[in-house]
């Protein structure tokens, strides 16, 4: 009998904020059209969290749900890693550290990662590691974002594509493979960071020019170097583990633009009907997308335990990441 301990996806959660932006109202603020934001882009909405919901709180509320899911209690818990690019504070505390403190989850490893909207593969592939050393049992992955708040809602190019929200889930132990995080690869080339950035940091750079103050992007060479290295990445990962496009359950991608998404989709030969789309509800909550997308199939009754799933993001960094699971969760 093999007793390998495999890492499991062990449920998932996620929250939205209330409020709804939507392209119409959007028209009101800049030169656009309803019409313009979905034939370039496929949104026809996004959340916006209020000036009182910080994206710990974001955090915490996708959170509760995922635990009360996975069967566990808080106490449960031994390790929290938040992904995110709008954290609470500038560089400390990391954003897990206060998401732990507001469940009540102390005394065990919390941080934050960087990666743009590829963070919701690089924490999985950090939980993951963690687990099979067996040196956790169960960790809580969160991807969390209030984009909202580095977004100028004068610049069209930007402030249509992207919207708040988080996404979480637990990584836990299991022995049987058909149940396991099956393999996860991630990469980055720093290269390309000028064309996708957010707010300079007041630690490096000059006091005496004006810092960015709002997220800045080349959206058409974001584009292009999307679309290449999504395709390339995904055909990689599915060759490596021997695995056919058909066997695939479930397409979860990065959840950026309907565009980006179908061109990756039909190069790869993934049916529409097995492909995850929640990018009209909610636009691009970066490091939040993956997971609020997953949650959306689960709550639709469409993800079953088994379920294999293949996840694929790419963000600022560049960061790229891709992910075989088959689904853990009941």
């Amino acid at each position: 009998m093999d007793n390998k301990i495999f890492a499991s996806l062990k449920s998932i959660g996620a929250y939205a904020p209330k409020k709804i932006l939507s392209n119409k109202d959007l028209e009101s603020m800049v030169d656009t059209s309803d019409e313009w934001i979905v034939q370039r882009t496929g949104i026809k909405e996004r959340r916006i969290a209020s000036d009182d919901e910080l994206t710990s709180d974001l955090g915490v509320m996708a959170s509760k749900l995922a635990i009360k899911r996975a069967g566990l209690k808080t106490r449960d818990i031994d390790a929290v890693i938040c992904a995110t690019l709008t954290p609470d504070f500038l560089c400390m505390p990391a954003t897990a550290c206060i998401i732990a403190s507001k469940l009540g989850i102390k005394n065990i490893l919390a941080f934050d990662v960087s990666a743009a909207c590829s963070g919701f593969i690089y924490i999985l592939y950090l939980a993951k590691s963690l687990i099979e050393s067996g040196v956790h049992k169960n960790i809580l992955i969160v991807g969390a974002e209030k984009l909202s708040s580095v977004l100028d809602y004068t610049d069209r190019g930007t402030c249509i594509l992207f919207g708040d929200g988080a996404g979480a889930a637990i990584v836990g132990v299991t022995t049987d493979k058909r149940e396991a995080i099956l393999d996860i690869q991630i990469s980055a080339d720093g290269d390309y960071a000028h064309l996708l950035m957010t707010p300079r940091s007041r630690a490096t750079h000059p006091k005496d020019e004006k810092t960015l103050e709002y997220l800045q992007m080349a959206g058409n060479e974001v584009f292009k170097v999307a679309v290449k290295t999504l395709t390339s990445d995904v055909i990689e990962i599915l060759n490596k583990n021997n695995i056919k496009s058909s066997q695939v359950n479930h397409f979860i991608p990065h959840q950026a633009n309907l565009r980006i998404i179908n061109a990756v989709r039909e190069k790869l030969d993934f049916p529409i009907e097995k492909t995850v789309l929640t990018v009209h509800k909610y636009g691009n909550t970066s490091a939040a997308s993956i997971p609020m997308a997953i949650n959306e199939a689960y709550e639709d009754n469409k993800i079953k335990k088994g379920d294999l799933l293949l996840l694929d993001a790419f963000g600022g960094g560049f960061t790229w990441g891709s992910s075989l699971i088959y689904f853990g969760g009941e």
